[in-house]
Parts: C-alpha cells; structure tokens; sequence
C-alpha cells in the first residue's frame, strides 16, 4: 500500500476497505456505495506503490459479465489511473476457453509493466492468470463454486484476493465466505449497509429510496443485506442449523421405539425417498434416509419392505400422486391399511404437511444428519409463493440433488406421526415383556 494518501476523496467505510491490508479479503455492500469503485482504486495505488519500488505487480478483475468487466474497467482502473496522473496503454482482446467460449478482455499496463486485466467470471478464465484477483459481485457469478475451485490454486502462491457483492441468496460460495466461523480468522470481513453508508456521509435519502423501489424483499437483500432467501424459504437455514444432530441419520443408533414413515414417490427425474423417524420421548429422530433415482417398482417395494422389517412402523404415509397410486395399493396389501396411508399432493394437503413439518422444526422437534448438504438444500429450497388465483403453492427448484423431495418425505413421515383417527396399537417385531406400542394414528 503507498504511502501516499489516495488520489480519490473516499468516504470512512471506503477508507476502511481500501487501507485494510489483509491478504484476504471480502467485503459486503449496500448496492451503489461505491465498493467496485473503491477496489479498484485499491488495484492501482497498488500497482503505483509497486512500481515506485521499482517493481511490478499483476492484477486480474472477474466480474459476472462483459458489460461490468468494461465499466469495472473504465470507471475504476482508468479513472484512478488519470487521478494518479499515470499514462497507461489500453488493449483489448480475447480470451477463448476450452470450451470454444469466446469473451473480451480488456487490459491496462502502466508505465512501469504493472498490468491490470478485466474479463467475465469463468472457470477457465479464472484458472488462466496467475496473479492478485478481485472478484467483483461474486454472489451473482454463475458457477461461483467451480470458479472458486479454479481460481484458489492461482493465488496460493502468495497473491491477494479481494472480494465484493451485495447478497444474493445462500446457494453460492460468497455466502459461505462471509459466515463460516471457521474463516473468521482467515478473512478480513466488512458490511456497510445503506444505513451505515448514510451515516459515513453518502448522500442518499433512504425512505425516499425505500419509497420508491416499493419492494420489501429488494430492499431487504440489496439495501440492507439481507439474505432474501431467508424471507422466501419455507425453512430457513437457522431452522435447519439448530435440529441437525451427528447421531441422527444412523439406523445402527435404532432403539426399537416406534417409527413413522414418509415416501415421496419418483421415478423418473425425481428421487424415490424413504424417510423413517423414530419417536424418543417428544423428539422425533431421524434414523434412515434412502434416496434413489430412476429405481424400478420393483426395487421402490423391496426397500418399503426393509424398512417395515428392521423398523417398528406404526404408520406410513405415501405420495399417492399420479405414479403412486398402484405403489400405494401394494404396500397396503402387503402392511395393512392400517398402517400404510396414501396422501394426494394438492395445495390444500401441501400445506398442511409443510405447516406441520414447520412446526416440528421450530419446536425443535426433529433430528436430522449434520452436515447432509443435499439434505440441507433439498429442505431449504422449498418456497411457499401466492399462486395465480391466490391461493398459497409450494415451489421448489429442480437440480441434480432433487426437486424437494427428502422434504415432501420428511413432512410425509411427520404426518403420518400426527393422523386424526385415534391410538393404533402395534405388537413389536421384538416383543419385549409388559410392553405395547401406543403412540401412533392410523
């Protein structure tokens, strides 16, 4: 960092990014205050620091775009460099992936062979510099995990990085950079929301502002940082954090309590999912779920039937959706209607499956595995949004991982622990002496 004071007047939070010298660093801003701005003023008082040592330095900007690569380029690096009176020479070029991709990249060498370079995030072009690097807006880079695979080996070498964003969401890398606490030592962290911008002087009349974009959830997540996800999830990840157990998710952990089962039927590109639940006490632990993909009638019946073999089942509900009729029929046949319940997935049984399984979750009520990611983002992702007429509608988005269907098995297996029909009694497989089974609906 020069010595010198910055070329640039800046307001105390911009001093404060600017002038911290930690080799990593990530910042989270409140958008239009200034943090592409600020950074990149940090690229050249470092490129100017270094060559007035008689050195030179290498840095490389990765935004979520073309269209921000150019501006980070021509109203940042080009304008501090007037603002340091350096005369730079400008060029532009490609960059052309593996993949055949083509993108533009804009370089700026100074006088002394510093080279600053702006180009769109990419896993190869992150991959293809070996350099300090600042990736602006990273929580809106497609493929955020896959560029940060690439790109951290070429900065281990002693080079600095620097990251920006405003959230978007807790599905991407950037989100994990500014709450692990196991980086807390690692990462210098800052957040200046609108709120703490105004005060440090930008000018900006915030109900004004606010007023304006009439939009609550916008505000929240681009003015004051806000996750908005955590707004629009059915289960927030603070929900999920606080019921995750290590023990939960082990059958061989199985005491041979009472179990209620849920069983979201999926052939095709959805997953077949058993989940079982084991009531201790007022906690009902998680003790096995099964995932499949693209498994035959077949193998869905035979792993129903070990389940209802290793595990005492008092009740089993199963999505008697389109598919799931004739799969429904069978395990009646073979466990008794009494114990075996097909549901119709429509708004109304939706939602109040989800409301319970809500409840159960902020009862703390539940166990389930620690650290299960798919699992993790299989529940979070299910969203409650106002259908066409209305009418509230759950929505999940489909990936690699599932369309929410270890949380439709979970809500299922919580339903079938809640039935309005009154006690069942059951004999245990494993009968034990003056022991009966009464907790449980058919």
């Amino acid at each position: 960092m020069s010595n010198q004071q910055p070329a640039v007047p800046l307001l105390d939070y911009q001093k404060k990014w600017l002038l911290d010298p930690a080799r990593f660093k990530i910042g989270m801003f409140a958008r239009q205050t200034g943090k592409t701005f600020t950074s990149t003023l940090e690229i050249v008082d470092d490129c100017f620091a270094a060559e007035s040592r008689g050195s030179r330095t290498r840095w490389v900007i990765l935004s979520r775009g073309e269209r921000q690569a150019k501006e980070a380029m021509d109203e940042g690096v080009k304008k501090h460099c007037r603002a340091y009176n350096m005369a730079v020479q400008e060029i532009e070029g490609e960059f052309k992936t593996t993949s055949g991709e083509r993108f533009t990249m804009l370089d700026v060498i100074l006088p002394g062979g510093s080279k600053i370079t702006a180009l769109p995030a990419n896993p190869d072009t992150a991959r293809g510099f070996s350099a300090n690097v600042f990736l602006d807006e990273f929580a809106f880079h497609q493929d955020s995990r896959k560029i940060w695979t690439a790109l951290f080996p070429v900065i281990s070498n002693g080079w600095k990085l620097r990251i920006t964003s405003t959230p978007n969401g807790k599905g991407n890398k950037f989100y994990e950079l500014m709450t692990d606490k196991k980086l807390a030592q690692i990462w210098s962290r800052h957040s200046v929301d609108i709120y703490a911008a105004v005060a440090d002087g930008l000018p900006r009349d915030i109900e004004e502002m606010r007023a304006a974009l009439n939009d609550e959830d916008a505000w929240s997540q681009e003015f004051e940082l806000k996750w908005l996800d955590e707004a629009s999830a059915w289960l927030s990840f603070d929900l999920i954090n606080d019921v995750e157990n290590d023990r939960a998710g082990r059958p061989e952990l199985y005491t041979g309590g009472p179990c209620f089962v849920g069983v979201d039927i999926g052939i095709r590109n959805d997953l077949y999912v058993i989940w079982v639940l084991e009531q201790v006490g007022d906690v009902y632990w998680t003790r096995e779920i099964i995932t499949r993909k693209r498994a035959s009638f077949q193998e869905q019946d035979a792993l129903l039937d070990d389940v209802f073999v290793r595990y005492r089942v008092l009740r089993c509900c199963m999505d008697q959706t389109g598919m799931g009729e004739k799969p429904v029929e069978d395990a009646k046949r073979r466990h008794g209607s009494m114990r075996v319940e097909g549901v119709i997935f429509s708004s109304a049984s939706k939602l109040t499956m989800a409301t319970r399984g809500k409840e159960v979750f902020q009862d703390k009520q539940i166990r389930i595995p620690l650290g299960d990611t798919d699992l993790r983002n299989d529940l979070h992702k299910l969203q409650k949004v106002a259908g066409p007429t209305g009418a509230p509608r759950f929505v999940a988005e489909s990936d690699s991982t599932g369309h929410a269907d270890r949380a439709w098995a979970g809500f299922l297996a919580l339903n079938a622990s809640d039935g309005p029909n009154g006690p069942v009694v059951v004999k245990s497989r494993r009968p034990r002496q003056g022991t009966r089974i009464t907790r449980g609906y058919a």
